[in-house]
């Protein structure tokens, strides 16, 4: 696959791209309730999220985010005016897919409290769809553990469940927690979403279309956004994660892959390329990136994490 951002020419694109430089500008007089402690907290390994992404990216889509959320209140009122009904407002349900080590959690962290700042918007969750991976002994009866992280590793059924039941405005849901230490779900934890005003649903293939016939998740989401950049930036940063986490996560003896921080660094290296050329990039190249061209916003990165340009989906 051509590993290319420049899309097809402005009579055939769906989206309309916007510049950095012009897209800063779409937030005029917004000025960001974080401090740096709390950016940098925000941020996840081998980002370089800082002040001046948050004003001149990530407070302009916000904007944007608060404007879809208040226009579906809206139609949501009207509706029911309409109906006579008299039902509670549902969450504004946001996608954002993206491969791994690309940053969209640490997105999804920061809109999570940027959202949560607007007057219209103060209670916003974020879950991830490591909790609807199938358990390791799942994975490893089917004889799929190693491709954990492409779509058949995940209980689909179980994370369209979970989104319908708080879309429809349950007062309480629950979904299965993923601990990133020990590689796998834990059955006595859950994460509980209590009627939130905003749902930000985050992971790989949460933009994947439905088979023929059946319902995907995606279809529940009022807005979607993919964190896009090139091939060659993913890898580089995926290793440097890698080996962030051998000197700092791995040495936890509790970790599931405490024996990679025994590896002296060239070792290390050689197993982050590894992993990356048999697992994670062909679930980029075969089941995420193809799924950028349903998102209704893709940030694209360029090879320092900032973003370079906007697209916004225009039909």
């Amino acid at each position: 696959m051509p590993d290319s951002h420049a899309g097809p020419s402005t009579q055939t694109t769906p989206f309309d791209e916007i510049d950095r430089a012009d897209w800063s500008r779409l937030a005029p007089g917004a000025v960001s309730p974080l401090t740096d402690a709390e950016v940098v907290q925000l941020r996840g390994i081998g980002d370089r999220l800082d002040l001046r992404e948050v004003a001149e990216v990530y407070l302009p889509l916000s904007r944007l985010l608060s404007l879809y959320a208040r226009s579906a209140k809206r139609l949501h009122d009207e509706r029911t005016a309409f109906l006579g009904e008299s039902n509670a407002r549902t969450p504004f349900v946001i996608g954002v897919a993206g491969s791994v080590a690309v940053g969209k959690s640490t997105v999804s962290r920061l809109l999570r409290e940027l959202m949560s700042r607007w007057p219209d918007t103060p209670h916003v969750e974020l879950v991830t769809t490591d909790g609807f991976l199938y358990p390791n002994a799942e994975l490893e009866r089917r004889g799929i553990m190693d491709r954990k992280g492409f779509p058949e590793s995940y209980d689909r059924r179980a994370l369209l469940r979970f989104v319908t039941e708080v879309k429809s405005g349950a007062a309480e849901v629950r979904a299965p927690f993923y601990s990133h230490l020990v590689y796998d779900i834990v059955p006595s934890a859950s994460v509980v979403v209590r009627r939130p005003d905003v749902l930000i649903v985050e992971g790989l293939n949460v933009l994947q279309a439905p088979s023929t016939g059946q319902m995907s998740v995606s279809d529940l989401f009022d807005f979607s956004l993919y964190v896009d950049a090139r091939t060659s930036d993913i890898a580089a940063w995926y290793e440097e994660r890698f080996m962030a986490l051998k000197h700092g996560a791995f040495t936890n003896p509790n970790s599931y892959f405490t024996v990679f921080s025994e590896l002296d660094d060239d070792e290390a290296r050689e197993r982050a390329r590894f992993f990356w050329s048999t697992v994670n990039e062909p679930n980029l190249l075969t089941n995420i990136r193809p799924t950028r061209a349903r998102a209704k916003l893709v940030l694209v990165k360029d090879s320092d994490h900032t973003v370079r340009k906007v697209l916004l989906r225009k039909i």
